[in-house]
């Protein structure tokens, strides 16, 4: 009993570790003063569907981590300081509020929208940029409302994705303790219906050729669930007989368990998006998750050359990005938006040229190492 609280105590330190730091408590998503720009900082705007309550404890936050009955919608446009001021890879938050946009993410505009909306903004951005590509990430364990928005403008400025970004978020306490992750993971589970909506939606809209799904740690089990729910009903339906605009599903060091994870794939059969995943061996976040689960692998740190995951990932056509090797001194958990160069890059060129996630080649292991170690030259 002793050495089990021990293990618990241990688990809540090394998390408590991973926590967000050096960003104000309170006030972010308050814009700043119209007409507040700096010379050369970028602006992105990103359109949002979220399953948590509006809060009015925080005006900049907007919604806090209690669950909401409906889904809700907001549109927010976030100001990035300059290349040469930053960090890639990493989001600058303001040491105090109001940050200044030369050096820190600010935030420009930020209003509650309602579907209807949603949908029509991202009709009018494809007919006026003549992007029809969509973007939807959905964040991970220990994420405020607005970690998420900002770590997502951070993903789309720093891969230059050429895709409009829509962000899912769902109720994370955005706490580190045990009992929030639990609270997480069944957060998850009761925002799986309303991704599958979303994605529903989108591939609905004319305007739209083509949606893409990125999912970080515990967000891919909300991500693989709406799939896996939305396979069963496109199976079911005269839907299968049309192409589907959901294209791929990008999973970053998913938090879910290897057995279920085969399942999911399994029951999904051929109605589903190409399937692309992101692994690290060194991810420490995902060995303690893999404690708390009972000693049960994650998705997210196998090594995809052993058996049965080679057989199974080849039998699946999921195309394996291992980036254990890349970037050793950042966070695995994080590596692949920290190491946002050769890592996001890489994705963004697919976009762009109009391959697919399930293009498999040889050398793939080889092009991401040789792209890092180019990053770290330069």
């Amino acid at each position: 009993m002793a050495k089990r609280y021990l293990t618990v105590i241990s688990i809540s330190a090394a998390l408590a570790c991973s926590a967000c730091g050096g960003r104000p408590s309170q006030g972010v998503l308050i814009p700043l003063a119209a007409g507040a720009r700096a010379e050369g900082t970028d602006r992105v705007p990103i359109l949002i569907a979220t399953t948590r309550q509006r809060t009015t404890a925080d005006a900049g936050e907007m919604f806090g981590s209690e669950r909401a009955a409906d889904v809700s919608y907001a549109a927010i446009t976030v100001s990035i300081p300059p290349d040469a001021s930053r960090k890639i890879g990493e989001v600058q938050w303001p040491a105090t509020l109001p940050g200044d946009p030369r050096t820190d993410f600010v935030t420009i505009s930020a209003d509650y929208t309602d579907k209807q909306s949603f949908l029509a903004t991202i009709t009018a951005v494809a007919k006026q940029t003549g992007r029809s590509k969509v973007l939807v990430f959905v964040h991970g364990f220990n994420n405020r409302f607005d970690d998420a928005v900002y770590r997502f403008a951070q993903i789309v400025h720093d891969s230059k994705a050429p895709a409009i970004p829509v962000l899912f978020t769902w109720p994370s306490r955005g706490e580190t303790k045990l009992r929030a992750y639990t609270y997480d993971r069944e957060s998850a589970n009761y925002s799986r219906d309303a991704l599958e909506d979303l994605l529903n939606s989108l591939t609905g809209l004319p305007a739209i050729t083509e949606v893409n799904l990125l999912a970080h740690s515990m967000g891919n089990w909300v991500a693989l669930e709406a799939l896996r729910g939305r396979s069963i009903r496109r199976s079911a339906s005269a839907a299968l007989l049309k192409p589907d605009k959901l294209k791929n599903a990008l999973l970053v060091a998913p938090d879910v368990d290897v057995d279920v994870f085969r399942t999911q794939i399994l029951r999904m059969g051929p109605a589903r998006p190409r399937i692309a995943l992101f692994v690290s061996q060194d991810d420490s976040a995902l060995g303690l998750s893999k404690v708390i689960w009972g000693d049960i692998p994650r998705m997210g740190d196998i090594d995809p050359t052993q058996e049965p995951y080679r057989t199974e990932l080849e039998r699946d056509k999921i195309t394996v990005f291992d980036l254990t090797k890349v970037g050793p001194g950042s966070d695995a958990h994080d590596r692949a938006f920290e190491e946002i160069t050769p890592v996001m890059q890489m994705i963004a060129q697919r976009f762009r040229q109009g391959q697919s996630m399930s293009d498999r080649g040889p050398d793939i292991g080889n092009q991401i190492e040789n792209a890092a170690t180019s990053a770290t030259t330069r």
